[in-house]
């Protein structure tokens, strides 16, 4: 009988030499968190500013999916998470230098304010509801109205903090040289922000909310561009293997999918559109839109599973 011992640090199954633990749900649940977040901040501030009638897209009808996207989120991360019946807890503990602590108390949070949030204007879009088999419903219905404001004045630091929250809860990983780069909050936040926008395009119910929102979603890519060349840049100026990470970028195996897809065709192309369409062009306005928010998806499939390829050199 031949015996043979093997004796190494690099060979922890699912964890090194490459990281083999988050697959798609975690990168879904990152989407529609910054998605939703993007959402209920645009939605907000259109109730600040006393634009609910003449932006109804942003104000009422975008917030409409914005319970549904949490919810399945939340739904994907507690499958990944491999424990679903401990999720709980989580809320156990409030840790304010673990990122995930602040991102599970958070939408813990937000979800019951994006339910009330739709509350308030939903028999208003759907005029056939009846409460009258729940007449509780219409207390439930009175206090979302009477205090609109203040959620969205609530809403407005808490969906700041969920969007930026997608892009840290990966940054907080110092054994992951493509994760650990600062950048990655407001870059993450930002694309939320603008799959939102295109979402809200999708949902409007005038020329005007749509040419308001391609303006706001123009500027939103142009800095998200401005983002990923900073990003890239951080990379090529840090240490070696943040050098050796980001190959796998930029001349390496995932290049094709994020120049070709994220970059070339879910940014830049949906920017030539957009603007065309500013120019008094015809576009038609489904087509950068949905080009956005698909892009949104890839760019964090690709950044969760980049991150889990690359690792420290030693």
């Amino acid at each position: 009988m031949k015996e043979e011992i093997f004796i190494s640090g690099r060979n922890i199954p699912h964890i090194d030499p490459h990281l083999a633990i988050w697959e798609f749900p975690i990168s879904l649940y990152l989407f529609l968190g910054g998605l939703s977040a993007g959402i209920l901040l645009f939605s907000a501030f259109t109730h600040l500013l006393n634009k609910d009638e003449e932006l109804k897209g942003a104000s009422k009808w975008a917030p409409l999916i914005v319970p549904f996207a949490l919810a399945i989120g939340l739904f994907a991360l507690i499958i990944d998470l491999g424990n679903p019946f401990y999720s709980w807890k989580l809320y156990t503990t409030i840790r304010l230098e673990s990122p995930m602590s602040w991102g599970a108390w958070v939408l813990l949070i937000v979800t019951p304010l994006s339910i009330l949030w739709i509350f308030s204007d939903l028999r208003k879009l759907f005029p056939k509801l009846n409460y009258t088999k729940l007449p509780f419903l219409f207390k439930v219905e009175d206090f979302c109205v009477k205090y609109k404001k203040q959620m969205a004045l609530a809403l407005i630091p808490l969906t700041i903090i969920l969007g930026i929250y997608t892009g840290i809860l990966l940054s907080a990983f110092n054994a992951r040289p493509l994760w650990n780069n600062a950048i990655l909050g407001p870059l993450f936040l930002v694309s939320g922000l603008s799959t939102a926008a295109a979402t809200i395009i999708l949902f409007a119910k005038s020329a005007h909310e749509r040419h308001l929102f391609s303006k706001i979603d123009v500027l939103l890519i142009v800095i998200e561009l401005g983002l990923i060349i900073h990003l890239i840049m951080g990379y090529y100026a840090g240490n070696e293997m943040q050098v050796e990470a980001v190959k796998i970028l930029v001349g390496g195996d995932l290049t094709t999918l994020f120049f070709g897809f994220f970059v070339a065709l879910g940014l830049l192309l949906p920017l030539v559109l957009e603007v065309f369409e500013l120019m008094g062009f015809k576009v038609p306005v489904v087509v950068p839109a949905i080009l956005i928010i698909v892009s949104g998806l890839i760019f964090r499939v690709l950044m969760v599973e980049a991150g889990q390829i690359t690792r420290i050199l030693y």
